[in-house]
């Protein structure tokens, strides 16, 4: 269900480089999400960094809504960027296994696909 990929990058490299390539690759980031910036602002001991980029295609998002709108619970997608014992992660939830599990609808699942490939390729090139 997840695709987590190591970086050799810190965790401010991937997270500047990540950006880039999102929109280079034809998604838009939404929103950025400070995780352990905002634990930290509330005094709860995280000793770890995580960002969260929400990412949507306007195109990608009509093709979802028109086939299921309840798919507007799983909006936008979503990359992270962490550390964990020392090291940079990024990671994406895999689309494709999430839409086969809630719908049976083809073109769906080509939509799954399609997404799934997309993140995995900002992953990579990010890494």
């Amino acid at each position: 269900m997840y695709y987590i990929v190591d970086s050799d990058k810190s965790f401010y490299e991937a997270t500047t480089d990540l950006v880039p390539v999102i929109q280079r690759l034809g998604l838009n980031v939404l929103q950025m999400h400070d995780l352990g910036g905002m634990l930290d602002s509330r005094q709860i001991e995280f000793d770890d960094e995580c960002q969260v980029f929400e990412v949507g295609n306007p195109r990608l998002v009509e093709k979802v809504l028109a086939i299921d709108k309840r798919l507007s619970a799983a909006l936008p997608w979503r990359i992270s960027v962490y550390t964990e014992n020392g090291n940079t992660k990024i990671a994406v939830l895999r689309p494709a296994p999430m839409f086969a599990a809630i719908s049976t609808d083809a073109a769906l699942a080509r939509l799954g696909q399609e997404l799934e490939e997309k993140l995995v390729q900002i992953v990579d090139e990010t890494r």
